[in-house]
């Protein structure tokens, strides 16, 4: 096929392109900032934005589809338990 990348789909490569882009456009800013005596709030907007975002949480996944996440009612199963015996008198088994 023209065009098509070996090896890898064109998402990630348009990803990686736009985050490079945008990275490139948000330290345009805060350097003109820095430096430039005429820079306003078009540099100010864009270098706050920038920084705003790089706050949320974009790495968060769901609790029952992340690696290694406890279940929901764990804390109540160890605290209310207390060491292997279960409230209606009896030995939990295994």
């Amino acid at each position: 096929m023209p065009g098509r990348i070996v090896g890898r789909g064109v998402g990630p490569v348009v990803g990686r392109g736009v985050a490079v882009g945008l990275g490139m456009v948000w330290w345009w800013a805060v350097l003109r900032l820095a430096f430039a005596p005429g820079a306003g709030v078009l540099e100010g907007t864009v270098a706050a934005g920038g920084w705003g975002l790089s706050l949320l949480p974009v790495h968060c996944a769901a609790k029952g589809r992340a690696a290694g996440a406890l279940g929901a009612g764990r804390w109540r199963r160890v605290w209310g338990a207390g060491g292997g015996e279960r409230r209606d008198g009896g030995e939990e088994g295994g």
